[in-house]
C-alpha cells in the first residue's frame, strides 16, 4: 500500500508542476524548441528550477540510500549501454514527433484531465505507436 501512496503523491506533484509551469502547452514547448524563431526561454527557467531542487536532494538524500523509497533496489547504471540502431531510430522518431507537435509523453499524461481532445488523440496515437513499435522491432530483430 505504501508504494501506491508514494506513487500517487509523486504523480500528482509531477502533473501539478507540469501544468503550473505550462510545460503541457504545446505552443509554449514549440516556441522553446524554436531557437531560430520566436524563442521562449521560460521553460529553461523551469528546467533550471527543477535542477536547483533535484541536485542537492539527489546528493544528500537519494545517493546515500541503498534502496528506493518503495523498497526496490537502485540500478543507477543500465545493463544496456550500447548505442544500437533501435535506440537511434527511436530517438529520432521521438524528437521529430516532439518537435512537430510540442507534446512529450510526460506532459501528455499530465494533461489528460484538462479535457483537450487533441491530447486524447495524441495519447491514443502514442499508445498505438508504442505497441506497433514493439511488434515491428520484435519481428525485425533490430
Amino acid at each position: 500500500m505504501y508504494k501506491v501512496i508514494v506513487g500517487i503523491i509523486t504523480g500528482l506533484l509531477f502533473g501539478l508542476g507540469m501544468n503550473i509551469s505550462q510545460m503541457v502547452d504545446p505552443n509554449k514547448v514549440i516556441n522553446f524548441l524554436d531557437l531560430a524563431g520566436n524563442w521562449d526561454a521560460s521553460l529553461a527557467f523551469v528546467i533550471g528550477g527543477a535542477l536547483l531542487v533535484f541536485i542537492p536532494f539527489y546528493h544528500f538524500i537519494i545517493k546515500p540510500r541503498s534502496c528506493a523509497v518503495n523498497g526496490d533496489e537502485y540500478r543507477c547504471v543500465s545493463s544496456k549501454q550500447a548505442i544500437t540502431k533501435r535506440l537511434i531510430i527511436g530517438s529520432v522518431i521521438f524528437g521529430i514527433g516532439w518537435g512537430m507537435v510540442g507534446i512529450c509523453p510526460g506532459p501528455a499524461v499530465a494533461s489528460l484531465l484538462r479535457g483537450d481532445v487533441v491530447i486524447y488523440w495524441f495519447f491514443a496515437s502514442m499508445l498505438i505507436g508504442h505497441y506497433a513499435s514493439k511488434q515491428f522491432f520484435n519481428s525485425a530483430k533490430l
